[in-house]
């Protein structure tokens, strides 16, 4: 008789069922992240989905199922709402000037200008003496000290358009006339110390000491 009566309430005992709720709300998440992956933790539907898992009883054969989606779900959440700050402040940091990229950890400092190409005046007196020819831009330093001292200065002319302007030529020794002959007949007109451009002696005048304008310029190759 006692052995009825304990078996009795274990008779009783109603067996752990399946949720219902967490069969849905497992479908749900699965049809959801298959069509969107990682943004699904993001959708709103999300919502309704966590709200049917907390429905699932504790007691339940899916309880311990149900426990593992939801934490899946709040570490999805998580990741995804974190890479999408840091996405949102690198495009800010894009938009914004001189601003320091995220995650660094020392003032911006922003680089150096690159250095500018130099002047053509400079490649040619490095060409002085080898064979180089001056022209429109070599600057009136290179015509003194390079070109194996074969230019010198000539006389100021009146340029139209222009006003008065220096002058300068090939100079008279047969060894300079030699290396540079198709400069024999050329004026090279200065301005802001370069070479602004060429023109035949026989073109142009000379200003007279009273500064009028004085016959035309004399041809030093003939």
């Amino acid at each position: 008789m006692t052995v009825v009566l304990l078996a009795a309430p274990l008779a009783c005992r109603k067996p752990a069922q399946p949720s219902e709720a967490y069969v849905e709300a497992q479908t749900r998440f699965g049809k959801l992240y298959a069509a969107q992956g990682d943004q699904a933790f993001v959708d709103p539907e999300l919502e309704a989905i966590e709200g049917l898992l907390a429905q699932v009883p504790a007691d339940s054969l899916d309880a311990a199922s149900a426990r593992e989606l939801r934490q899946r779900i709040d570490e999805g959440k998580q990741r995804v709402t974190s890479e999408l700050r840091e996405q949102e402040a690198a495009r800010e940091s894009a938009r914004t000037p001189g601003a320091m990229p995220p995650g660094g950890t020392g003032g911006y400092v922003p680089s150096a200008p690159p250095p500018e190409p130099p002047e053509q005046a400079a490649d040619a007196g490095t060409d002085a003496g080898t064979g180089g020819l001056p022209g429109i831009g070599t600057a009136v330093t290179a015509l003194s000290s390079g070109f194996s001292g074969c230019f010198q200065r000539g006389e100021s002319l009146q340029v139209q358009g222009r006003g008065i302007r220096e002058s300068w030529e090939l100079a008279a020794r047969p060894a300079c006339r030699q290396q540079y002959a198709s400069l024999q007949d050329q004026l090279m007109i200065i301005e802001n110390g370069k070479v602004l451009g060429l023109a035949p002696k026989s073109a142009l005048q000379a200003l007279s000491p009273d500064g009028g304008m004085g016959p035309p310029a004399r041809d030093a190759g003939r």
